[in-house]
Parts: structure tokens; sequence; C-alpha cells
């Protein structure tokens, strides 16, 4: 090919315009990220704001669909189908945090630890996040890019993480909810607080979306202010520290008695004999299982433990059906129709609250959603919709088919009501153990992310405060279930009160707050979150009310088990 000459005036364009890391023959933009229009800030950046690189004649990959303006950022039903919008839009919308650095609109819901890696890291998307632009001696790790390019999890792994989330302690309890509410009054509330929990869920996104915000932390922030931020701090951590403390016990009330049933004479092994013991157990599956899954990052990498706890979780279910149909008489309750299939009981505040506890998994949702690959609207709906449903089909089986065998006889854990020589249902205390595990390190995310946004939001990822903080609330969770068979009215308080008022108060308050005040509070739009708010309000209060009176009766005493 002849040379031709290239005028001065244009000279500086031309070398602007080659690629960042090697000269190709072809034009195509292959990954474009937007610059401002300041020539000398952005010295070394080419003039149309355009990055082209190929490595190995692999072209990357294109950027996320979520990255891209659609009209999900305009609050209309979003669509996936953005290939095509992909490659015409090359400057896509942004907002700014409160330290001033930019962010993609639809993956600003990320959890706030990858928000401060990116921002603190000069590859992949934390080049998006710097107000220069690109430095000429920036080095690029196209590996990282790609990867973070293609980082989070897809439906399933999200569907297997929430529904791990919500079938947590709380399921084993129901049948017990049930005898407190009454056979019909029971399922009616599963039914309908199951679909309040799916739409509050999918609400407390909405309101991110709406302020602007990444984490449930901000947006209380955003509507209330220090109180706002507060209150739905203490309210998270207490919820999700109380849930690990009630793992470590559950561990320790099942995984013992199954080894003991399966080994009877290994109490009297030297050293083996240790695996029999409750403290040993629980520190051993802690520290060995529970903390390592909790030293991740990223919450989609849970997603395969969620996915086996599942498992164990239709195990647990299935045993219930089975052995109960071949439980003794002695084990039985009351079968007369009145106990049976009885309409409604005084103690249905009680149920409320013991339901509500179940189905709460608000103070993780914007984790979930932040895991996932292409986070939208209409994808995190689905999930929630699944998740949901997948729990109240389980539920509403295990309540059911428990309580109509043992009725009055129903305990506040229901495998307590079988044999210890049952083997099916030593089984499904194996694998409830089992659950309990990867439940553990999905309630310490949150803790962990809880302290890191209300102390250390306007601060960079730090290895060194990532493994502290995670160290220190493994340990104490642990401690309390070394020495505690029961928390009694401390967690009652905590799992009640902190339910109602995540599940149902703060998200719809936010929205109304989020909302134009033009608009009437009895319209289609604001009535429904109205309605929310005050039931939770009722509820909290009722349950605060009836666990405070317990302090003056046997009923609230802690068994200590040291």
């Amino acid at each position: 090919m002849p040379s031709r000459s290239i005028p001065r005036g244009s000279q500086r364009q031309t070398e602007d315009s080659q690629p960042l890391l090697e000269q190709v023959e072809r034009d195509d933009v292959i990954f474009s990220v937007g610059g401002d229009d300041d020539d000398e800030e952005n010295e070394g950046v080419p003039a149309n704001g355009h990055i082209q690189s190929r490595i190995d004649d692999r072209a990357l990959p294109l950027p996320l669909r979520s990255m891209v303006q659609s009209r999900e950022t305009e609050y209309e039903l979003d669509t996936d189908d953005l290939e095509n919008t992909v490659t015409s839009q090359s400057h896509p919308s942004r907002e700014r945090n409160d330290d001033g650095q930019s962010m993609p609109l639809l993956v600003g819901l990320i959890d706030s630890a990858h928000a401060r890696t990116a921002s603190s890291e000069g590859t992949g998307f934390g080049l998006l996040s710097r107000q220069g632009g690109l430095d000429e001696n920036d080095d690029i790790d196209i590996e990282e890019l790609t990867a973070k390019t293609h980082a989070g999890g897809g439906l399933l792994d999200s569907i297997a993480n929430m529904a791990n989330s919500i079938l947590g302690a709380g399921i084993i309890g129901l049948p017990y909810a049930v005898r407190q509410a009454g056979f019909f009054t029971g399922i009616i509330l599963m039914v309908v607080l199951c679909a309040v929990t799916d739409w509050t869920i999918r609400l407390i996104v909405v309101n991110a979306k709406m302020s602007g915000r990444n984490s449930y932390i901000a947006i209380m922030d955003h509507c209330f202010g220090g109180s706002g931020r507060a209150a739905v701090s203490f309210f998270q951590f207490a919820m999700a520290f109380g849930g690990m403390c009630a793992f470590g016990i559950i561990i320790g009330d099942t995984i013992p008695h199954v080894i003991q049933s399966l080994f009877p004479t290994l109490h009297s092994i030297p050293v083996l004999s240790l695996f029999t013991s409750r403290q040993f157990v629980v520190a051993f599956c802690t520290l060995t299982v529970s903390y390592p899954l909790s030293l991740y990052r990223d919450i989609h990498k849970l997603s395969r433990a969620s996915g086996l706890a599942l498992v164990g979780m239709i195990i647990i279910v299935t045993s219930v059906i089975i052995e109960g149909a071949k439980v003794t008489p002695e084990l039985r309750g009351s079968s007369a129709a009145s106990v049976r299939f009885s309409i409604i009981t005084p103690r249905i505040t009680e149920a409320i609250g013991v339901i509500s506890f179940a189905f709460v998994c608000h103070h993780n949702s914007l984790l979930i959603y932040g895991g996932m690959r292409t986070p939208t609207l209409n994808r995190f709906a689905f999930v929630t919709h699944v998740s949901t449903a997948l729990s109240l089909v389980a539920c509403l089986l295990l309540a059911i088919s428990a309580f109509l065998v043992f009725t009055d006889k129903t305990r506040g854990n229901i495998l307590n009501n079988f044999s210890q020589s049952d083997t099916l249902i030593n089984v499904a205390r194996f694998c409830f153990g089992l659950n309990m595990f990867t439940t553990f390190p999905l309630e310490l995310f949150v803790c962990r992310e809880v302290i890191e946004q209300y102390f250390f939001s306007h601060e960079t990822f730090s290895t060194q405060r990532h493994v502290l903080f995670t160290t220190a609330i493994t340990v104490a969770a642990m401690f309390i279930a070394l020495i505690t068979c029961d928390l009694g009215v401390m967690l009652e308080i905590t799992g009640g009160v902190s339910a109602t008022a995540l599940a149902y108060i703060f998200p719809a308050a936010c929205y109304l707050k989020l909302l134009p005040a033009t608009v009437p509070w009895t319209s289609r739009t604001k009535l429904p979150a109205v309605l929310c708010a005050v039931f939770g309000f009722v509820v909290m209060i009722l349950s605060l009310v009836l666990a405070l009176g317990k302090v003056w009766t046997r009923e609230g005493d802690a068994k200590i088990c040291i």
C-alpha cells in the first residue's frame, strides 16, 4: 500500500486513534468506554472516547446488557433482548455516588464491596469510575476486565440463594405456628404472608432504583436521614446475627445426636469421642465449614452450596411426611376434629411472628440482586416469584402433614416430636444441620455488609477489615451457640420485631416517602403500601408486648448448656 502524507493538524488525532494494546487492521469498535470531552483532562484517550483492542484475534465480549440504558431506567417494563441496543449506545447511563465517583445505573445496585473494589483498582469497571478518564500509563488487565464483564450468577444461582435464605431455621417452626393460629387460619396466614413477602422483596429493589441507592441502609438514609440509617442497620444486624446464633444452636442439637445414633460406641473411643460432644461439634462445624464459606465476598459463589442445602430441605420435608404416618400412638396428638381442624385460636399473633420470621429474607435481597449477572427488575421478579413459590409449597407440605399428626403436641422444632431412634428422621436431622452450614454464611454476609455500609461506606475495600469482621462475627455467634441451648426471650424479641420491621414496615415506608406527595394515599399506588406498613407496625408492637410478658414467667428463662 503506498504511503500517504498526514497533515500536521490531524497527526495527533491519528496517533490517539490507534488501539490501546497493539495495532490491528480492523476498525470495528470491540469495547468502548465513554469519556469526557475535555481533551486536556483526557490526554491519551481517543478523541471519540473509544478503546479498541484485540488480543490473539479474540475480541473482548460486549459489555453487560445491564450496563446499557434501557426502558428499565425509565421505570417501564424492561427486556433482556438488548443486544442491538448495546452496539448502538456508547455512553451508558451513570449515577454519582456519595464520593463523586460515577457508576453505571443498573450495575450500581451491586453490593458495596464490589463498588469499593472497583473504585480502588485500576482494571475492569474501576476504569469506568474515574472522572479523569484513562491515563496513558494505565495498565489494563484484559483477562480481569473480561472476568468482571461476566461476573455474577445466573437465574438458577439467584433462585438457589434466595430459596435457601427463606428455607432456613424458620421452616421447622411452621407446624407450631399452625397450632398457635388454628389449622385453617394458619394456612391462610402462610399464603397471605408469602404473597406480601414476595411483593416487599421486589419493593426494596424498586426503592433502590427510585432513590438511586445501592443498599438497604442507603435507601433508609435517603428517605429518613440518620435515624432511618441507624434503625435499619440495627434491625438488619439483629436479625442476621440472631439467625446465625440459632443456626449454631441447631447444629449442636442435631449433628451430635445423628453421630451417636450411627456410632453408638463412639463415646468410648479416645479422641473420636469428641464428635459426640455438643460444644466440639458446634465449634468444629462452624470453623471448618461455615467460616471458610463466609470469607467469600461474592454471594453468588454460595449458590452451589445453597443448591445442596435445598436438596437437603427436600429430604427433610419428605422424611417428615413419610415418618409422620408411622408415628406410634403415644407420640401422636389429639385426633379430635375440633383440635385437628380448628378455625382460629387466641395465640394468632405469635403465629404471625413465627411465619414472618420463616419467610423474611429482605435483609439480603439487594445482595442477591447484585449477585445476578444481568440485574434487571423483570429477572429479579422472576427469581423472587419462583423462590417464594417453592418455599411456600415446602412450608405448606411440612406444616400440614406434621400438624395433622401431632396436633396439640406439636413442638417448636418439629423434628423433636419424633423418636431419637428413627433412622429416616435422623437423616433429616443431619440434612437440617447441613443446611445450617450454608445458611450461616448468608446471614454473615448481611452482618458484615451492615458494618461496612454504616461505618466504612466512603472507604475502599480492605482485605484486613474483611477478614477481621468475618472472624469476629463468626466467633461471637459461635460463642453464644456454645453456651446456650435456647436464646429464650431475647431471640424472640430480635427475631420477631426485626422480621416485621424489615419485611413490612421499612419497605412500605420508603416507597411512600419516594412517591410524589401529590398522589393520594387512597390510590392504588399508595394504599397497598399504607396497609402493609400499618399491619407490620401492629404485629411488631403485639409481638414485643407478648415477648416482654414472658420475661416475668419461667417460660422466658434461657437454657444454659455449659
